[in-house]
C-alpha cells in the first residue's frame, strides 16, 4: 500500500472536493456567521486585554519610529522619492474604506486587511509591503499596539510627515484572528466584473444593491478608469456619490478626501501587469506571504505596476499642499493611457516648473496625471463648486480634509466613550453618536417600585426594552439602549417599535424620570428586567437580573436622522416580525440580525424561546407561542417544538399549522423563524438541550445571561 499522491489533511474546508455540508446542501440554513471569532482562534488568550496593554504603550516613542520608518527606504521594497507616505496611507485609507453604513461592517476596527478576502482584492495590490515593512515596529511593541491601531496610526502620521495638522488619533482597535469569511462582499463569481448579467450588484438605472458601497468585487471604490473601465467623468460622479453616502460621506467630504489622498502619493502603472505572480493567498510558499510578485523584470520603483494608473497626481507628492487643484483646475486634461494599459488623463502644455520629478532621480521631470474620479470633482457642477472653494481656501480645505480622515478612520470604533490615547480630540462629533453621561448612583429601590407600580404589562415592558436595544451593532458598535434614541426621531416611528405602544409606555417611563434622578435610557432597561424577574418567579424560579446603571439619555440635537435611519430593523425573529417579504428567509434575516447583535447560536436559540413564551411578539401576533401559560418565563417553546405528537402543515409562504396527530386539530401557529429550531439540525440539538426535563432551571438562567448580554451590549461608560 503507498501514500503517493494521498493528500492526508483536509485542507480548505474540503470545499473544492464538494465534501463539506453546504457544498452537497447549498440550502440549507448556514450558522457559520454567528460562530466569527471563536476565541480558541486568538493566541492571546481569555485573559488577555487590549486596553490594559495599551496603557503601557509609550506613544511618543511609537510616532517617532513609525516617521522615522516613513523616510527609511528598504532594497526589497523602495519608497517612492524616499518616502513611505503615500503607501501608508494607501493602507490605511483601504483599510478603513471598506466600512459601509448599511449594516456597519468592513472598516478598520479589527485589522481584517491581513486576511482573506481583503488581503488578496486586487484594489489592495500590494498593500502587503505595507504591512510587512511595519513589522519590526508591530513586533519591537508587540501586544501594546494591535495591527489594526498601527495601520490606521502609519496613514495619520504619514498625513502629519507630509505637512498635515490632522484632527486627533484614537487606538482601541483589537485584532481578529481568522478571515471574516461570511461578510457578503457581493454575488460576484469573478473580480472586477463590469456591471450586468446574473451577478451584477446593479439594477434599474444605476442603482447598488444594499449593503453594498464598491462598485464591483475587489474595489474599494470606484473604478478609477471609469464605470465599467470606460471613462466618463458625469457617470463616475453618481457612482462615487452613492459610494461615498455609503460610508456616510456627504459631497464637502467626499472631494476632500478624493483631493486629501491624492495629494500626495502616485499611482503605479510602469510595467506590464501580465509580469504579476499570483495575489497572496495563491502565492506560492516561497513568497514569504507576499502577492503580486514579479519575477519578470524589475518590479519596483519607478517600474512597479499596482493600479495600473502610472504618475503622480501633484508637482510636490511629499508635501501637503494645494498642488491637486493647482494641476485640476488650471489645465485642460486629455485622456490617454498608462504605459500598463490603464485609461488616466493628462494635462495638456503643462509647464515645466508643474511637472513632479521622477521617484527615483530627481533630475528627471514627469508628466502628472488624474484618473475618471479626479475628472470627475472638476465636470460634476457640484463638485467642481466645492473644488474651486477648496482651491482658494487651502486652510479650510486642510481642516474639512483632516476632519473627513478623521471620521474615514474611526467611523467603525463606535461611541467616543471606546476611544483611547493622547491624542482623541475634545470636540464631540455628531457621527460618533453622543450619549451624555447618565448618573450611577440614584435610588434604584425607589425607582424599581414606580416601575412595578406602573400598571404596564410584562410583555410591553420587556418589547420595549428589547426594542430600544436590539438596534445595537456590534459591528460598527452603533445603536443600543444607551441614550434612549427610541423615543427620538427617526425610531419613535419605526414600524417595527408599534408607536401606539411604545407612546403609551414612554409617557410613564418619562414620568417616573422626572421624579428620580434615574435616565429615561435605564429606567427602560430596568422595567424589562423587572417584568422578566416577575416572569420567572410565576414559573418558580427565584432569579435576579442584572443591572448596570449609568445611561444617559441624548437629545434629538444629539442624533443625526439620516444616519440612524440604516439602522432600522426590516426583520425581528425575537418578536417574530417581517416589515414585508423578502427574497431572503426569515430565519437567515434572523441570523444576520443576531451576529450584528454579537449574539452566539446558543443565545440566539434561549432567546427565541424566551421572548415567545413572554408574548412579546409584535402585534401581539401568536406565532410560536407554544405555551398554555403565556407570560410565565419557562421552557415549554422547546418543549413543544419537538413534541412528535404534532406535525407541521404549511399554510402560506411563512405560516404554518401545529396539528395534533391523532386529533387533526390544529393546536398552535408559527412561522420559519420558530420551525426553523426543530428542523437544523444545528439549532434542533441547541433547542433539545432546553427542552430536557432537566433543563428548566438552566434555561432560565440561560435566558437571562443572554438578555443581559443584549441589554449592556453597547455599556461602554
Amino acid at each position: 500500500m503507498t501514500l503517493k499522491g494521498i493528500c492526508l489533511v483536509g485542507h480548505g474546508g474540503n470545499a473544492q472536493s464538494g465534501n463539506n455540508p453546504m457544498a452537497w446542501w447549498p440550502k440549507s440554513l448556514n450558522l457559520d456567521i454567528l460562530h466569527q471569532h471563536d476565541t480558541k482562534t486568538n493566541p492571546l488568550g481569555p485573559s488577555f486585554s487590549y486596553r490594559k496593554e495599551l496603557k503601557k504603550l509609550d506613544v511618543k516613542a511609537l510616532k517617532k519610529d513609525v516617521k522615522k520608518l516613513l523616510t527609511t527606504s528598504q532594497d526589497y521594497w523602495p519608497a517612492d522619492w524616499g518616502h513611505y507616505g503615500g503607501l501608508m496611507i494607501r493602507m490605511a485609507w483601504h483599510s478603513a474604506g471598506s466600512y459601509r453604513i448599511a449594516d456597519g461592517r468592513g472598516g478598520a476596527g479589527t485589522g481584517n486587511q491581513r486576511f482573506a478576502p481583503l488581503n488578496s482584492w486586487p484594489d489592495n495590490n500590494n498593500l502587503d509591503k505595507a504591512r510587512r515593512l511595519l513589522w519590526p515596529i508591530k513586533k519591537k511593541y508587540g501586544n501594546k499596539i494591535s495591527w489594526a491601531d498601527l495601520m490606521i496610526l502609519a496613514g495619520t502620521l504619514a498625513y502629519e510627515s507630509m505637512g498635515l495638522k490632522t484632527f486627533g488619533f484614537s487606538f482601541g482597535r483589537e485584532d481578529i484572528w481568522h478571515p471574516e469569511k461570511d461578510i457578503y462582499w457581493g454575488s460576484e463569481k469573478e473580480w472586477l466584473q463590469k456591471s450586468g448579467g446574473q451577478d451584477s450588484r446593479y439594477s434599474g438605472e444605476r442603482d447598488l444593491a444594499n449593503p453594498l458601497a464598491a462598485v464591483m468585487m475587489g474595489l474599494i471604490y470606484v473604478n478609477p478608469e471609469g464605470v465599467d473601465g470606460k471613462p466618463d467623468p458625469l457617470k463616475t460622479a453618481h457612482d462615487i456619490r452613492i459610494t461615498f453616502a455609503r460610508m456616510a460621506m456627504n459631497d464637502e467630504e467626499t472631494v476632500a478626501l478624493t483631493a486629501g489622498g491624492h495629494t500626495v502619493g502616485k499611482g503605479h502603472g510602469n510595467g506590464n501587469a501580465a509580469n504579476f505572480g499570483p495575489a497572496p493567498e495563491a502565492a506560492p510558499i516561497e513568497e514569504q506571504g507576499f502577492g503580486w510578485m514579479n519575477h519578470m523584470t524589475r518590479g519596483i520603483g519607478r517600474d512597479t505596476v499596482t493600479s495600473g494608473i502610472e504618475g503622480p497626481f501633484t508637482t510636490n507628492p511629499t508635501q501637503w499642499d494645494n498642488g491637486y487643484f493647482h494641476l485640476l483646475l488650471n489645465y485642460d486634461w486629455e485622456l490617454t493611457k498608462s504605459p500598463a494599459g490603464a485609461w488616466q488623463y493628462k494635462p495638456i502644455n503643462i509647464k515645466e516648473k508643474d511637472k513632479p520629478v521622477d521617484v527615483e532621480d530627481a533630475s528627471i521631470r514627469t508628466m502628472p496625471m488624474m484618473t475618471d474620479a479626479d475628472m470627475a470633482m472638476k465636470m460634476d457642477p457640484e463638485y467642481r463648486k466645492i473644488s474651486e472653494k477648496f482651491h482658494k481656501d487651502q486652510t479650510y480645505f486642510s481642516d474639512t480634509f483632516a476632519r473627513a480622515w478623521f471620521k474615514l478612520t474611526h467611523r467603525d470604533i463606535g461611541p467616543k466613550a471606546r476611544y483611547f490615547g493622547p491624542d482623541v480630540p475634545k470636540e464631540n462629533l455628531i457621527w460618533q453618536d453622543p450619549v451624555p453621561a447618565g448618573r450611577k448612583k440614584y435610588d434604584l429601590k425607589a425607582v424599581k417600585s414606580k416601575i412595578k407600580a406602573n400598571g404596564l404589562s410584562n410583555s410591553e415592558m420587556i418589547a420595549t426594552a428589547w426594542d430600544s436595544a436590539r438596534t445595537f451593532r456590534d459591528s460598527d458598535k452603533r445603536g443600543g439602549a444607551n441614550g434612549a434614541r427610541i423615543r427620538l426621531a427617526p425610531q419613535k416611528d419605526w414600524i417595527g417599535n408599534e408607536s401606539k405602544r411604545l407612546s403609551k409606555v414612554l409617557g410613564i417611563y418619562e414620568a417616573i424620570a422626572k421624579k428620580t434622578d434615574a435616565s429615561i435610557a435605564d429606567i427602560i432597561v430596568l422595567a424589562g428586567n423587572i417584568a422578566i424577574e416577575k416572569a420567572a418567579k410565576d414559573g418558580g424560579f427565584n432569579i435576579k437580573v442584572p443591572f448596570t446603571p449609568g445611561r444617559g439619555d441624548a437629545t434629538q440635537i444629539m442624533t443625526d436622522v439620516e444616519s440612524f435611519e440604516v439602522l432600522e430593523p426590516v426583520a425581528d425573529g425575537y418578536r417574530n416580525w417581517l416589515k414585508e417579504n423578502y427574497v431572503v428567509t426569515p430565519e437567515e434575516l434572523l441570523l444576520d440580525r443576531s451576529q450584528l447583535m454579537g449574539l452566539t447560536a446558543q443565545e440566539m436559540t434561549v432567546l427565541i424561546g424566551g421572548m415567545r413564551v413572554l408574548g412579546t411578539n409584535h402585534g401581539g401576533t401568536k406565532h410560536g407561542v407554544f405555551t398554555n401559560k403565556v407570560g410565565i418565563l419557562s421552557n415549554d417553546f422547546f418543549v413543544n417544538l419537538t413534541d412528535m405528537s404534532y406535525t407541521w402543515k404549511p399554510t402560506g409562504r411563512n405560516s404554518y399549522d401545529i396539528v395534533h396527530r391523532s386529533t387533526g386539530k390544529t393546536k398552535w401557529t408559527a412561522t420559519r423563524v420558530d420551525l426553523v429550531f426543530g428542523s437544523n439540525s444545528v439549532l434542533r440539538a441547541y433547542a433539545e438541550v432546553y427542552a430536557q426535563d432537566d433543563s428548566k432551571e438552566k434555561f432560565v438562567a440561560d435566558f437571562v445571561a443572554a438578555w443581559t448580554k443584549v441589554m449592556n451590549a453597547d455599556m461602554f461608560i
